[in-house]
């Protein structure tokens, strides 16, 4: 039997839909051993209502505590998603750095002032070939810089099925090494199932880079809503064997552990 995680979910401390306690029965339905939140923490923008707002990080992190004491037939991790943003890695590691986690998340969710995800109209009238490479630079800034354990749905710049002409490869390439040289893992999300891209992030075309660089790897679903919990993770799977994968990250108070699947 595989030993299932899942660490980024999203309750409504963040953009989720539902209280943290909706996500364990669904967690405990799909087979998973141990269950994260991984609320989304943007600092140095303006608050919006995808995000958590700073007041409540304590809170929050005490909530899922709580529920760790109380739930005994599965393991529940404390994380965050944070924005990466350049320049500003001493601030955002003197903001997370006495906060008891057990890992965090760093994404890529801004290209200047607006977001990759915010709606297609983002694209119009824009160089594809340049947001990539625009994308990727940040994606791989984020994984060179210390702040995170795990980077969240590393092209996340597909979202609206938007292709560059020119070769992408030397993308993956890069960040593919990039966080194999800074110790980094990377998610297989499996909620680009529900957007216009219409299957898992990275591509998987790409997956075996990551596999040739022997980059850590998790499965996450990336989940908004308790009914998503877990969601393709046989198929995740099933492809992350399919092109060599052996084990798979897991995380503890800041430390990572690999276990076979």
């Amino acid at each position: 039997m595989i030993y299932k995680t899942d660490y980024h979910i999203h309750s409504s401390y963040s953009d989720g839909r539902s209280s943290p306690e909706d996500y364990i029965a669904p967690a405990i339905a799909a087979g998973l051993s141990e269950i994260g939140f991984s609320e989304h923490l943007t600092l140095f923008k303006d608050l919006e209502d995808w995000n958590m707002n700073p007041v409540n990080v304590s809170p929050y992190i005490n909530h899922i505590e709580s529920l760790r004491n109380k739930i005994k037939n599965i393991k529940i991790k404390t994380g965050l998603e944070v924005d990466f943003f350049a320049g500003k890695e001493k601030e955002i590691r003197d903001y997370l750095s006495p906060l008891p986690l057990d890992y965090i998340i760093g994404s890529v969710h801004y290209l200047g002032e607006k977001t990759v995800d915010v709606g297609p109209e983002f694209y119009l009238g824009k160089s594809i070939n340049r947001l990539f490479e625009s994308y990727f630079d940040s994606v791989c800034g984020a994984a060179a810089s210390g702040l995170f354990d795990i980077i969240g749905h590393c092209d996340l710049i597909r979202i609206y099925g938007y292709k560059p002409s020119s070769d992408q490869e030397p993308f993956y390439r890069k960040l593919a090494k990039t966080m194999k040289t800074h110790n980094v893992a990377f998610e297989l999300n499996t909620n680009g199932r529900n957007r216009p891209l219409a299957d898992f992030y990275p591509d998987r075309r790409f997956l075996h880079i990551f596999r040739e660089e022997n980059v850590p790897v998790c499965v996450n679903s990336d989940a908004h809503m308790p009914s998503r919990v877990g969601q393709s993770f046989d198929e995740a799977y099933d492809l992350l064997r399919y092109v060599g994968f052996t084990e798979m990250a897991v995380f503890d108070k800041r430390v990572r552990q690999m276990v076979p699947f």
